[in-house]
Parts: structure tokens; sequence; C-alpha cells
């Protein structure tokens, strides 16, 4: 069974203990997924025992990449109260001075995601004069590309004119979006507020929503089906009225998505969810996908990019529980009763 609920992911995590103690020359490879299924949890204490296991003096099989753990180990710190110590440990990390360009992630991502992003900014740039020095032209591996397009990032929200290793971001980017738009701060500032404090909580709501995007993608996800509730439906077709013949009214929509489920489901396929779309949304999903909105072959992949940030709500409901629809009845009398 795939982990796709807290309760999942702590048995994936207890079974991927258990395997450790049978195969001890794994047990880094096997501990470092257990504790990362655990953050999926929200049981983040455990997770950092974990660390500390991998870590301790006396662990029968020396840590490999102890760099790596410890900026796994700060980055979850952080996440549930222990800043202090975080920053310490990120601190460290950042003297050790590792030439694998994993724990400069980690580090740097960890201090932008708490609005840190002059430090962040700091430590995708020594990670970069260490790893790849501007003057030696060469060309950034894969792994090295994170800390590129993750300074790009944060020197674009701090108002940072480009230099040498932003152009080299632009240039690698395989992104239908410029990266300067796609890390354009005005995108957040078109939402229209001129509040200083509601500017300050968008950008920390899209920097979360970054993390959450990079969580999402490290775990499987729902076969998941878009839907869109009746005010979001009528503003879609009002916007694009090509898009009716897809959507000929909201009932036959949410009769399809409950037909869809079944024959999914009655073909074996496992995960399936729901996922529900609004306009806004889509939009920019189709402009980050340089496609317009009527382009109908774009729905199932809004869907399927919803799913793997963690937005589907799993399918059927369980028993007692509300219709998906959002009518307020159970679904047992609502879109649960048997179809022909």
């Amino acid at each position: 069974m795939r982990p796709d609920t807290p309760a999942d992911h702590i048995a994936e995590a207890e079974r991927l203990e258990r395997t450790a103690g049978l195969y001890p020359e794994d047990t880094e490879h096997l501990l470092l997924q257990a504790a990362a299924h655990l953050e999926l949890a929200g049981e983040r204490d455990r997770a950092t025992t974990l660390y500390d296991r991998l870590l301790a003096p006396d662990a029968p099989h020396p840590a490999t990449a102890p760099i790596l753990i410890r900026a796994l180990k700060a980055s979850n710190l952080w996440e549930y109260g222990h800043e202090a110590e975080a920053r310490a440990i990120i601190d460290g990390v950042r003297a050790s001075a590792p030439r694998d360009p994993a724990p400069w992630v980690i580090a740097a991502e960890s201090l932008e995601s708490h609005d840190e992003l002059a430090q962040a900014q700091e430590t995708f740039t020594q990670a970069l004069e260490l790893l790849l020095p501007s003057s030696s032209g060469g060309t950034p591996s894969y792994e090295q590309r994170p800390l590129l397009f993750g300074r790009h990032r944060v020197r674009r929200l701090l108002g940072a004119t480009h230099d040498e290793w932003d152009a080299l971001a632009d240039q690698i980017s395989t992104s239908p979006v410029p990266l300067d738009e796609l890390h354009d701060p005005k995108r957040i500032w078109s939402l229209g507020s001129d509040n200083p404090a509601e500017l300050r909580a968008e950008i920390s709501r899209i920097q979360a929503e970054l993390g959450s995007y990079r969580e999402a993608l490290s775990r499987p996800f729902p076969v998941a089906i878009l839907l869109w509730p009746t005010t979001e439906l009528e503003e879609l077709l009002t916007a694009y009225p090509a898009l009716e013949s897809e959507y000929p009214s909201h009932e036959a929509h949410l009769s399809t998505i409950e037909s869809s489920l079944r024959e999914l489901s009655a073909s074996g396929t496992p995960n399936l969810g729901i996922v529900t779309g609004t306009v806004p949304s889509y939009e920019a999903f189709a402009a980050s996908e340089g496609a317009q909105p009527t382009d109908v072959s774009l729905l199932p992949q809004y869907a399927t990019t919803l799913a793997a940030r963690g937005r589907a709500v799993g399918w059927p409901p369980e028993a007692g529980a509300a219709c998906w629809c959002g009518s307020g009845a159970a679904y047992s009398t609502c879109h649960g009763t048997s179809q022909p």
C-alpha cells in the first residue's frame, strides 16, 4: 500500500526501521527514508531521533553523509519550534563547506522558507563560490542547478540586479516561463493589496507552497479528477466559452466525476482522489505551461499538478462522510448512490 495518510507514512517509517535492523549496511539510506516519512506524517520529533541515531558517535556504521544529515535535521527542527538549534546547525553546515550541493540547498531553502532571505542568498552564494566559481566557465551539474535557481529566486524577492550567476540560471533553465517572470515579486503585488503586512503574509504563503510542492513531489500522489465548484465553473465558462463543450452543465460535470472515478476503480486503479480547481490558479498554471486556458488538454495536467501539491481528497469518502461534491449530504445518499 502506498503511503498517502499520516498513518500510512508512520507504518512505512516503522517498516523501514525494521528493515534497517536486518540490513545494517543499508541503515543510513533506510533511516533517512524513514525520517522523511515521519516528517510527512507530522512526527517531527521522531524524525529528529532518527537523525540523531545516524549522527551518534557510537553508531555501528558511521554516517557516510553526516553534513547532509545535519542539514536535514536542521530543516526539520525549525519546522517544529527549535529555531535556535536549527540556526546553529545551519551555521555549522556552512562552516564545514561541503562539496556536495545538497546540504547547501537544504540549508538555504530552510532559511528562505522562514523569510530569512538575506541569509538564504548568502548561503546560496557561498555554495556557488565554492562549487562553481564564476571564473571556471564550467557547465553546472544537475545537482548544482538548484543552487543557481534558488539564488535567482531569492535575489528577485530581494530586488537585487542580475549578475553572472543569475544570467547562467536563466540560460540553463528549461522552464517555458522565463525565470524573471517565474520569480517576479510583482506577481504577488498584482493581488491588489498595498498593505505591507499582507504582502509579507502572501510571500510566506508562497514560500510555504514551494516547500509543500517539493515535499509532495517526493511521495506518491493520487490519480485525481478535477472538480469545479459552481461559482468557479461559472467564472471559467464566462471567461472561456470554448470550454462549454467540456462542461455542458455543473450537474453533468459532477456526474462525470463520479462515473470516471468508478470506472477507474473498477479497472483496478488505486489511490483515487479529487482536486478542486480555481480559475486564478488554472490561469497561472496555463501561463506556466505557455498555453491558453482554452486548451482542454491542460485540464488533466492541472489536476495532476494540484495532486502533486498535496491538494487531493481521497475518493470514495469514508462511510457516513459528506459527499465530495459539497452538497452537505452524506455521500451514500448523494453521489454515492448506485448509478446505471
